[in-house]
């Protein structure tokens, strides 16, 4: 038997021993959906008002990428790093901390004055939702340890990302501005803070040891550098800053990776990087940054510029997508059993390719109706996405690290996101034909992507 066998036994093994008292499904899952949903709202909310954002505070074109890339930075740098802290400190106490600063940096967002200080606010929210994220999965397996019941608990909580994202555009457009829709944001996750410390219970990975701190302060600060490096890159990769955060990330994940193999308590077993299905979680999660939520991060921004479209009516149509997508997630786990998340991931990559070649002439010849069929094809993708990826998360790891799994993947989420905006903005800007047919490249370029993570998908099965 393998080292790699033998640990994950262990672990198996210990879950098996009570350390908390009996969870609360159901509030578990209402609060943990309801807490994601207001995340991502969060997190897509400028989408449609990046336009007005950026003329309120006086922000460049060469700079918008920041408005965007905010919480991504944020959540890419401490998802990994969350989710190893809620499994040894307790899950509930670190999903509350995340969703009440969620909360209050949402709410300072609404009182900036500057592009850096908005930007600044933007990063904080995104480390506040790394910690409610990577720890609702891990509340969600202690709530319902058995296979049938997470699966449908993992497949609502997909559903509410999807959900999320559909609401927080609409929100933006419904509201005056932009900055009285982060103060209702703000309010809800204070909402949703003071439940979750009254109705959820606590539980954490029974392993002894100490936190590894020392790897969690390596790895945020090596994701930091990286991800910085991927928003100054769209200015020219060539210039000393983007090489410095380059190489200072690459030294950093040395490190990090030298102070994993000594610890006893790792934040993530490397050995799982030799893991078919961590490595498919992972991958997964990198592509959809890349070429889902890169795309659709800046699209509506592009449609207001080139179609005139208002925020409101940009948000209404982009709901054709999201809205698709939530209610796909939402049924997708009747396919239990007959479709095993690695193809429903590869079949959702092989739709959002589809749909988003069918948009190509759309924004050149000034119709949003061309858009129409691709928004459907690449809406029920991206459910299909949304559905597996938490399940395939949980599934890949030791059950005792569900939270580590959920944050080891949406890491790689959200570093393809930060690397797909830039690209998208960059891509769409600089193409001498204007901004409808730098879209075009755009999308070709997210549905090649899209591609290159259906065969990856398909091609990491099981030994």
């Amino acid at each position: 038997m393998t080292r790699f066998s033998e640990r994950t036994l262990t672990e198996v093994r210990a879950t098996e021993t009570p350390q908390a008292s009996p969870a609360r499904p159901t509030a578990t899952l209402t609060l943990t959906s309801a807490a994601t949903a207001v995340a991502l709202m969060t997190y897509t909310a400028p989408m449609v008002a990046l336009p007005d954002v950026a003329a309120d505070l006086h922000t460049p074109l060469s700079a918008q990428a920041w408005l965007l890339n905010g919480t991504p930075l944020g959540l890419a740098a401490l998802l990994l790093v969350a989710g190893s802290l809620a499994d040894d400190y307790g899950r509930r106490r670190i999903f509350a901390a995340g969703t009440l600063a969620l909360g209050l940096t949402t709410a300072l967002g609404a009182l900036t004055s500057s592009t850096w200080l908005f930007t600044l606010a933007r990063i904080a929210q995104g480390a506040a939702s790394a910690a409610l994220l990577a720890s609702s999965l891990g509340l969600i397996v202690h709530a319902f340890p058995s296979p049938r019941g997470r699966l449908h608990a993992t497949g609502v909580w997909g559903a509410f990302v999807s959900g999320g994202i559909a609401l927080g555009p609409l929100l933006s457009g419904a509201m005056p501005n932009w900055r009285v829709s982060y103060g209702v944001l703000g309010a809800a996750a204070l909402l949703v803070a003071v439940l979750s410390a009254r109705f959820l219970t606590e539980s954490r990975a029974p392993r002894g040891g100490r936190p590894d701190l020392a790897g969690a302060v390596t790895f945020g600060l090596a994701l930091v550098a990286l991800v910085a490096a991927l928003t100054l890159g769209r200015d020219g990769w060539l210039r000393p800053p983007v090489g410095l955060l380059l190489l200072a990330s690459a030294v950093l994940l040395a490190v990090f990776a030298a102070v994993e193999r000594r610890s006893a308590t790792p934040m993530i077993n490397l050995e799982l990087l030799r893991h078919r299905r961590f490595l498919a979680s992972s991958a997964s999660g990198l592509f959809t940054g890349l070429a889902v939520i890169g795309l659709f991060s800046f699209l509506p921004a592009l449609l207001q510029q080139t179609l005139g479209m208002s925020a409101m009516d940009t948000a209404w149509l982009f709901l054709l997508w999201s809205g698709l997508s939530f209610a796909v997630a939402l049924q997708v786990r009747r396919l239990a059993g007959r479709v095993p998340p690695r193809r429903q991931l590869a079949i959702g990559f092989l739709l959002h390719a589809a749909g988003v070649l069918a948009m190509l002439g759309s924004l050149d010849a000034g119709s949003w109706v061309r858009l129409l069929p691709g928004l459907v094809i690449a809406g029920v993708g991206s459910g299909l996405l949304n559905a597996a990826l938490p399940l395939l998360a949980v599934e890949s790891v030791p059950a005792a690290r569900a939270a580590m799994g959920s944050g080891a993947q949406q890491t790689f989420r959200y570093i393809g996101s930060c690397a797909g905006v830039a690209l998208t903005i960059a891509i769409a800007t600089s193409s001498g034909g204007g901004l409808a047919h730098g879209a075009d490249i755009a999308m070709m370029v997210s549905a090649v992507l899209a591609l290159v993570a259906a065969a990856s998908v398909a091609g990491l099965r099981e030994r």
